[in-house]
């Protein structure tokens, strides 16, 4: 795949960086998977994460700058972005979003996200509700707020009460979800948090709202997952539909911008298609797919998986 022209810097689907000008903590990007611009909230400057997927865009051998989030200046970024991307706003003329295309310059979403679980962030409950109110009072009623989630943190107390929240706002959940087996699962998202509690939190929280899963499929040293894999895969979502979890969409996609090892790429559209054709077939659900163009050697950290994955 062909970098990023970094004299251009027009917002692209194939590159999110989580940094805005002089901003610490909201920062928008394109999103192939929201249609638009999408405004990222970074909870985790310190880079933190409870996994280490293979695939992620996050370079953390590199020390974070941030360890901690201040709640005011992250709303005061919020505000300013926000504020300049309303109808006529004056970011909509400045370099980074003059040349979108007409039918991608709106605002889809405010989405927790950035460089790690969004979930483990203590005040959870909090910021959601401050970032609800910046988002209503400057006139974006109808833009989602996605939390984007490994599922982990879906049983906490606080964040289950942040997600009923949510839900009377616009609220949606996006969880990800990118093996069948145990085995795989290890692999790519490189964790030993169980696997069965990860399908447990996501049956519970899609028992009280619809939810979205996200599943992203890969080469590794040039092999994508096996068919056993990928009927394992939806096997699992049809258990999930049986235990009640409501879900609206699974976004199968690639890898669209360079991820953590070398020897990760992204499948072809042939494959992708094929993984979203299965799962509309053996787990009777509505599937999207987005593709990708990285080639094997593009890691961030390093060529190959080190050795205790």
């Amino acid at each position: 795949m062909n970098p990023p022209d970094r004299l251009d810097p027009t917002l692209k689907e194939a590159a999110h960086p989580r940094t805005f000008r002089t901003h610490t903590y909201v920062y928008p990007v394109l999103s192939r998977r929201s249609g638009g611009v999408s405004v990222g909230i970074n909870l985790n400057p310190d880079k933190a994460c409870n996994f280490d997927c293979i695939y992620c865009q996050v370079d953390r051998s590199k020390t974070p700058q941030e360890r901690f989030v201040g709640m005011e200046k992250l709303v005061a970024e919020l505000r300013e972005v926000l504020g300049g991307l309303k109808p006529g706003g004056k970011l909509w003329s400045e370099p980074e979003f003059a040349a979108l295309p007409a039918g991608k310059k709106r605002v889809t979403d405010i989405a927790f996200s950035g460089d790690g679980e969004p979930t483990t962030f203590k005040n959870f409950r909090e910021v959601a509700a401050r970032c609800v109110e910046v988002k209503e009072g400057l006139g974006f009623d109808d833009a989602k707020v996605v939390l984007i989630t490994n599922a982990t943190g879906l049983d906490r107390p606080d964040v289950k009460e942040a997600l009923r929240f949510l839900d009377a706002h616009r609220g949606e959940v996006w969880a990800k979800l990118d093996a069948g087996t145990p085995e795989y699962f290890r692999l790519i998202d490189h964790t030993e948090f169980p696997f069965q509690r990860i399908l447990e939190n996501i049956v519970s929280c899609a028992r009280e709202r619809e939810i979205v899963i996200q599943s992203c499929f890969m080469r590794v040293r040039g092999s994508g997952p096996d068919d056993r894999e990928i009927k394992a895969f939806c096997q699992r979502l049809l258990k999930l539909k049986a235990e009640g979890a409501r879900i609206r969409l699974v976004q199968v996609y690639t890898v669209a911008r360079p991820p953590a090892y070398g020897v990760v790429s992204s499948l072809s559209q042939v494959e992708v298609d094929s993984v979203v054709a299965s799962v509309k077939r053996i787990a009777g659900l509505r599937a999207e797919a987005y593709y990708g163009e990285v080639e094997e050697g593009a890691g961030l950290i390093g060529k190959d998986l080190p050795d205790k994955m």
